[in-house]
């Protein structure tokens, strides 16, 4: 039976150096003549090859940008694989929705079907339309036209809140890369 045997690394100070015991790791080159990033980012070199290429992310994005999904593939044997890729994917944008959104059309969450009820446009309707309605509503019930009218002043904030929740979801759609 063998004993316990002490570490090296026990107590202060250390008797090696920080990082001795690792081993060199070894770090795939991109496969873009001239780039020295790590190629990190496996693509195939044709379709239903099992070859990759290795390249780092930016040289990645630029071979995907160019890769043809259907290719070879007739008119009808490209109609079914995206048919197929659609309903199979479907479930996770749903999915998202339910998630976090509550009710809605899908796209939009409970507050802000609320907030477009309120400012009386339907579910679809563009931010270009929810503007135009908030002014007209706002207009109407604005404090500085009806001045001291406390039941004026309670449906303009109600307006207002509404016009926030959509700008920010508006605001949170747009992509800003």
């Amino acid at each position: 039976m063998t004993g316990a045997r002490r570490s090296m690394d026990w107590g202060f100070p250390r008797w090696r150096s920080y990082g001795g015991a690792r081993e060199a790791v070894e770090v795939r080159l991109c496969d873009r003549h001239g780039c020295d990033e790590p190629g990190n980012c496996p693509a195939p070199k044709s379709p239903n090859n099992p070859d990759r290429w290795h390249f780092c992310q930016r040289h990645a994005a630029e071979y995907n940008s160019k890769w043809d999904y259907f290719e070879g593939l007739d008119k009808e044997e490209a109609a079914e694989r995206a048919r197929t890729e659609q309903r199979d994917n479907a479930g996770y944008a749903e999915s998202a929705h339910y998630g976090w959104a509550g009710s809605g059309d899908g796209s939009r969450s409970g507050d802000e079907m609320r907030a477009l009820e309120l400012l009386e446009l339907e579910a679809d309707a563009d931010f270009a339309a929810v503007k135009k309605a908030w002014r007209e509503k706002a207009k109407q019930v604005h404090p500085d036209v009806k001045p001291g009218d406390k039941a004026a002043a309670a449906e303009f904030q109600k307006f207002q809140v509404a016009y926030e929740v959509l700008r920010q979801a508006e605001e949170r759609r747009e992509w800003k890369g």
